[in-house]
């Protein structure tokens, strides 16, 4: 297993530009709800600075705000909801929505920027805020710095942040909110509108375990209107039981409900929906890497993938780069976020991406992670060749891999840990490039991640616990 693409990448965490945030992670604000940073009087700030930022020619602005089901969303919404009007900039409510909802309601009606809260696979005590620009694509690194700086900043600081904590609209020129009460109706045919016209799912049962999450009205009704057999799960939203033993952060439940349905296909959404796992037939679990390999060798028969290069992260199994090359296809590694994959699309020209952990990006239709887009790829693919996703999933054969996530109370500098450089060392030499190790921080919460690939399952998942040790000795 001698293969350059197994040698350990050279960053494995974001780009310089987002190193510098203080603020923002690799998927926005995030933490506990009702905590700093994730607080009402931050939310306001962050309302403030987003319209402050948008305001340009002389249009009435608008931004579009979607939520997830979490308890806290309705504390969040308020504050930066009053936020934006603050700035005399119009605010358009569409209550939860699936984060690439808000993406295409923000680019269908031209507003000036969307706002999801949302923490997607977090417990429902945390909560998050992420921001997109009028075209529907995330926030670049650079943005959210300055927004960062404004939020941050105090009058006289040379932020810039003068104007910003001066601007006080008054009388008419406030702005005002108003709810989009058919933006979950525009969502569904917008979904509907991306599935062939040629097939149907008549005759197929598909379970759909939308975690109690942002997708529970649209996801299962997507799939009915064309034509499937629904089996819902995940559809009680309580504002507490968001990705609680289900969707898929833990798709058992999902896999279970295949067999006993005799469903075809399986599909677990996350919280805000901008990720998918599936099960196939069987009840065995297909993640991204396996996914994509299925999408992406189709999508070179019909030709339609640009340049025949999936984009995936650093975190992607080698069986996804060995399955694509039997085709004459290859992949393009980036790091770790969604927003890494997209930002390389874009920048390459590519249109298929996505990550191990089910974010799947498909920018021929969509701007972000879309689960519910996924699957219909998947169930198009399954259609056309007339075979189950058992069968289409065995082009893919994944490499041992092992991921280990480490909880700390802090993020040094990983160089600054000789414990942990010579853990991550022994372990380079051990495997003797028949594989790669991979140590990082999560952008999102506070976790060191540990990934070790190699042929041997038993022996990585030892070296991955040696790893692990040396980081808690140091960080936990």
């Amino acid at each position: 297993m001698n293969e350059k693409a197994l040698s350990r990448p050279p960053s494995g965490g974001a780009p310089e530009a987002a190193a510098a945030r203080r603020l923002f992670g690799t998927d926005g604000v995030r933490g506990v709800a009702n905590v700093y940073p994730m607080t009402a009087e931050m939310a306001l700030q962050l309302g403030r600075a987003l319209a402050y930022l948008v305001r340009s020619g002389p249009h009435r602005h608008r931004i579009v705000i979607g939520k997830d089901t979490r308890l806290s969303g309705y504390l969040l919404e308020q504050a930066i909801a009053s936020g934006i009007c603050s700035m005399g900039v119009d605010v358009m409510l569409c209550g939860p929505l699936p984060t690439p909802g808000i993406a295409f309601i923000t680019e269908s009606m031209r507003a000036d920027a969307g706002v999801v809260i949302s923490a997607s696979h977090n417990p429902y005590q945390d909560n998050g805020i992420k921001f997109f620009s009028r075209d529907g694509y995330k926030l670049p690194d650079e943005m959210e710095l300055r927004i960062e700086r404004l939020v941050l900043g105090t009058p006289g600081d040379g932020n810039g942040s003068d104007d910003f904590h001066a601007l006080r609209p008054t009388a008419n020129r406030i702005g005002k909110a108003k709810r989009i009460d058919d933006a979950g109706g525009r969502y569904i045919v917008f979904l509907k509108s991306l599935f062939p016209r040629e097939l149907t799912l008549d005759g197929l049962t598909v379970v759909v375990d939308c975690g109690h999450g942002a997708a529970y009205k649209v996801a299962p009704a997507v799939f009915e209107e064309l034509g499937a057999k629904v089996v819902r799960l995940g559809v009680k939203p309580d504002g507490k039981n968001i990705n609680d033993a289900c969707g898929a952060v833990h798709p058992e439940a999902m896999a279970k409900a295949v067999e006993k349905h005799g469903a075809q296909l399986g599909i677990a959404l996350d919280g805000d929906a901008d990720r998918v796992i599936v099960s196939d037939e069987h009840g065995h679990i297909v993640d991204g890497d396996a996914i994509m390999a299925i999408v992406g060798r189709d999508m070179v028969r019909a030709r339609t993938l640009a340049k025949k290069t999936v984009v995936a992260t650093v975190m992607s199994n080698v069986g996804l780069e060995r399955s694509l090359r039997e085709v004459g296809g290859r992949v393009v590694r980036t790091a770790v976020g969604d927003r890494y994959v997209v930002e390389e699309m874009r920048r390459s020209g590519y249109n298929f991406g996505g990550e191990q952990s089910g974010h799947l990006l498909f920018l021929d239709h969509v701007t972000t992670g879309d689960g519910v887009c996924a699957a219909l790829n998947l169930l198009a693919v399954m259609l056309r060749e007339q075979r189950p996703v058992s069968e289409l999933a065995r082009c893919f054969e994944p490499v041992p891999q092992v991921q280990l996530n480490v909880p700390v109370r802090e993020k040094r500098p990983l160089e600054q840990l000789p414990e942990v450089q010579k853990a991550v060392a022994a372990v380079e030499k051990a495997l003797a490039g028949d594989g790669r190790v991979l140590v990082r921080y999560s952008g999102t919460e506070n976790k060191a991640r540990v990934l070790v690939e190699g042929p041997d399952a038993k022996v990585i998942a030892a070296h991955a616990e040696g790893i692990a040790g040396a980081l808690r000795r140091a960080l936990a």
